[in-house]
């Protein structure tokens, strides 16, 4: 069996292990070492080529750019055909008032590090979903390039859109520029939704599961917002610790589009036109 193979490859004894929760994508594992605990997750090497390299390396940046938790990365590789990314065991808690202020802290200090550029030094993937992440000075032009266009083209390939909704998500990206307030590039979790974060066992925030890129702060917190929110406390000090620009909740859905256009083409449905909607001016 290939588990097998891989607990051997990464040279740790295990007593036991058992399934355990990890996405909709991965086979995922909890394995046992006497007292300690590893968070193992399993995917084909060549459907999704260096997919768990991409996400070690996204990990690792946010780690050492954040004061929030993330799972330490203890290997990665391949062995026979499947690639594996065995991690930190992290234990869940309740969340408190504190652990949301400290969440909307901890986030607002990672987008305040100005970086260089818009997208990043790999592409990688957002879910199982290849992502683009071509270098560019401008918002517009890497959010236009990388991001809206290349799915809304898919969706219009595979049937999903109609030459009208093509015409609106090339239309809306014409007016990008007077849609989102001029910033610099910000290191983005990208694609922190509920199921991306958890609250470990003390009360601290940690981040799992990241899109990794350079992109405009609202990004984060369009998804933050998207499929139910986060706690008002979370938001309430991120806007303390760094302000968002005036009229930030009316131009949430202009953030949106891009994570629609992902459910879009993954799983059709009403997404489809829930995207198409967020992008109509």
């Amino acid at each position: 069996m290939y588990l097998q193979s891989i607990i051997e490859a990464c040279n740790i004894s295990v007593n036991r292990y058992e399934t355990v929760h990890g996405g909709d994508i991965n086979h995922a594992f909890c394995l046992y070492r006497k007292n300690e605990k590893f968070f193992l997750k399993v995917n084909d090497a060549a459907l999704y080529p260096q997919m768990f390299e991409r996400e070690a390396e996204g990990l690792n940046t946010l780690r050492n750019s954040c004061n929030l938790k993330l799972p330490e990365v203890m290997q990665f590789g391949v062995a026979e055909t499947q690639q594996y990314l065995l991690l930190e065991w992290l234990e869940k808690d309740a969340p408190s008032a504190q652990s949301w202020e400290g969440f909307g802290a901890g986030l607002a200090h990672l987008h305040q590090q100005e970086q260089a550029a818009f997208g990043w030094q790999h592409d990688n993937y957002i879910g199982r979903l290849p992502q683009r992440n071509t270098l560019y000075s401008n918002w517009t032009e890497f959010y236009t390039s990388c991001r809206i266009m290349p799915l809304a083209e898919q969706l219009y390939d595979s049937g999903f859109f109609s030459t009208g909704d093509l015409m609106t998500a090339d239309f809306f990206c014409n007016h990008l520029q007077e849609l989102f307030p001029e910033e610099k590039p910000s290191l983005l979790h990208g694609d922190l939704w509920g199921g991306n974060y958890l609250i470990t066992a003390g009360g601290a925030a940690a981040l799992i599961d990241p899109a990794v890129y350079c992109g405009h702060r609202e990004m984060d917190i369009g998804m933050a917002k998207l499929f139910g929110g986060f706690d008002p406390k979370f938001y309430d000090v991120y806007n303390a610790t760094y302000p968002l620009e005036k009229d930030w909740e009316q131009r949430l859905r202009f953030a949106q589009a891009y994570p629609l256009l992902v459910h879009a083409v993954l799983f059709g449905g009403h997404y489809v036109r829930a995207a198409a909607e967020a992008m109509r001016l």
